[in-house]
């Protein structure tokens, strides 16, 4: 689900600000790739904000109390939401990096679960704390960019083996093809934006690395587009 499709936000000037406020940064970090830069998004502070809003708006009322960040974008919208929405915010990392015994006292001698997926070229795991999630709790998954859904339908496994009910399923940026081809285990998706595409890049290169201005820019990409639109590298 689109947050522009729902009553309510249809042309929402807060979504088309959102969307302005990421860079693309074409062939990055290889060739073909459209990077869906978000730090430019945190740069601007109302655009942040209004991300953060918007989910807010939606979570508040839905009985979560687990907000769970997937690493590394995932962590820098998860905490907000979970501060403002009266939830715990816990951190989905990857392998190695959870504290070790003794680090986490609420948790059971700092022992971690994990659960792998694959990637276009190989594999990668996320790991979580042992208890850091209690049966029959209420979970939202947040991360900045959905593109074939596979590490949020890990992230759903790992959270359900810990016997957590996810409710949904947030990004910022996604694809409208990702749920009817991979259901996310059957978890409703939630996306605020859809990925733009660079169609002229005549902006002046900054620091040897090819950027685009907003008018160089168009909302909406799939991944039949010459250039897949987006990249999900962590």
């Amino acid at each position: 689900m689109f947050a522009g499709d729902q009553n309510g936000l249809q042309g929402d000037p807060r979504l088309k600000a959102i969307s302005e406020a990421i860079r693309v940064v074409p062939h990055f970090p290889k060739p073909g790739i459209m990077f869906q830069d978000i730090t430019t998004l945190l740069l601007d502070h109302k655009a942040f904000k209004d991300t953060v809003d918007i989910f807010v708006d939606r979570y508040r009322d839905m009985g979560i109390s687990v907000v769970a960040g997937v690493e590394a974008r995932g962590f820098m919208f998860g905490p907000s939401i979970a501060l403002a929405i009266g939830a715990k915010f816990v951190p989905l990392r990857k392998p190695r990096k959870l504290p070790g015994i003794g680090l986490l006292p609420r948790c059971t001698d700092g022992e971690v679960i994990s659960e792998s997926y694959v990637l276009e070229y190989g594999k990668d795991c996320l790991e979580m704390h042992v208890g850091a999630v209690q049966p029959g709790e209420r979970a939202l998954v947040i991360d900045d960019l959905v593109a074939t859904g596979g590490t949020l339908s890990a992230a759903i496994r790992l959270l359900e083996r810990a016997g957590a009910h996810v409710v949904e399923c947030a990004c910022v940026v996604g694809l409208r093809e990702v749920k009817g081809q991979h259901g996310l285990n059957g978890k409703p998706l939630y996306i605020l934006v859809e990925p733009r595409q660079q169609i002229n890049c005549s902006a002046p290169s900054v620091n040897g690395v090819e950027t685009c201005r907003h008018d160089d820019l168009i909302l909406g990409a799939s991944f039949g587009s010459p250039l897949n639109p987006t990249s999900k590298s962590d």
